[in-house]
């Protein structure tokens, strides 16, 4: 049994990105989904695909194309995820924290939605801080 969804398929991610592969298949959920949404739409992966899974009827996942540069090393340097479970983190509208400086994202669950640090900061709203990537 999965305590954490979310964790395991940021995981699944990092850990497929730091061995090379090309793509990754994660159970699907719609915040892992909003998610990986994200992360095409910043420019750390190619692209996704929601498929059903062949073992288990009922069960989709995603597939997501990971995205390298020309020597192989992966776009995702690093990918932490920060509210969790047991201890949950929420920042207001100012508290949201810059990410390598700016170089990276803070994905955040808000009450317009899952989105980038850059768009929360600009409606002015704060919510639960789900990872940062860079």
């Amino acid at each position: 049994m999965q305590t954490d969804p979310i964790a395991d398929g940021l995981t699944r991610i990092r850990n497929a990105s730091n061995a090379g592969h090309e793509e990754v298949r994660v159970p699907a959920s719609s915040l892992l989904s909003e998610l990986v949404r994200l992360l095409h739409a910043e420019g750390y992966i190619r692209g996704f695909q929601r498929e059903e899974s062949e073992e288990k009827a009922g069960q989709p996942h995603l597939r997501i194309q990971l995205k390298y540069l020309e020597d192989k090393t992966p776009i995702i340097q690093g990918l932490e995820r920060v509210s969790r479970p047991g201890m949950r983190q929420y920042v207001g509208k100012r508290e949201i924290p810059r990410v390598q400086g700016g170089m990276g994202v803070a994905l955040l669950t808000t009450p317009k939605g899952v989105m980038a640090d850059q768009k929360a900061r600009k409606l002015g709203v704060g919510g639960e801080l789900l990872c940062k990537v860079w």
